[in-house]
């Protein structure tokens, strides 16, 4: 599911203003068996309470006491399993994420990480639960990268084996991802792989 949600568009209207972008990196969080998710080994609470629910709606949290993340819940109800959005390319209301952002110097640095994409659209903890297949906050169908790349996730050590999954699914023609993944290596004498 991860990987589907690369080149969708996030799309909020919110307040008369309207700001869009296009989905280059999303990370897969695979429920109760998985060490990384917030549901691991069945926790079930206020926080995570929406990944129980329908398919579809937004979970959105609260990290590191500064920043809010928002995930597609994935699976059937009973099943907590998520896609968090980490970085998007802006397409629509520029200006606004801007002004929510502080004004960047870099256009790259508006929306190149969960936490600085949720603030440039302005999502907080008030839309969790929302229907991401509806206004005001939803996902629109746009074309597929050319090129993705499967990769570990990020900030997860704690999770053992389960951070080197190749969870994080990224447009590897996009600058705007929250870190690069490495450029893949070449055996000397071996045919490049085709991605």
């Amino acid at each position: 599911m991860a990987e589907a949600c690369l080149g969708k568009h996030l799309v909020f209207e919110d307040a008369g203003q309207v700001v869009a972008g296009r989905i280059v990196e999303a990370e897969a969080y695979l429920g109760p068996e998985d060490r990384a998710a917030h549901s691991f080994g069945g926790r079930r609470t206020d926080r995570n309470e929406v990944m129980y629910g329908p398919p579809g709606h937004a979970y959105v949290f609260f990290i590191y006491g500064m920043h809010f993340h928002m995930n597609l819940v994935t699976d059937a109800p009973g099943f907590p399993s998520a896609v968090l959005i980490r970085a998007v390319e802006p397409l629509l209301g520029e200006e606004v994420m801007r002004s929510r952002r502080g004004n960047p110097k870099k256009r790259v640095l508006l929306t190149n990480g969960p936490g600085k994409l949720c603030q440039a659209f302005g999502i907080h903890r008030d839309h969790g639960g929302y229907d991401l297949c509806q206004p005001p906050l939803y996902l629109a169908d746009g074309p597929a990268p050319q090129k993705i790349r499967r990769v570990p996730r990020i900030g997860v050590d704690y999770a053992g084996g389960w951070a080197k999954r190749l969870l994080r699914f990224v447009d590897a023609e996009s600058s705007f991802l929250s870190v690069p993944p490495p450029k893949p290596t070449r055996k000397r004498g071996a045919v490049a792989s085709v991605e």
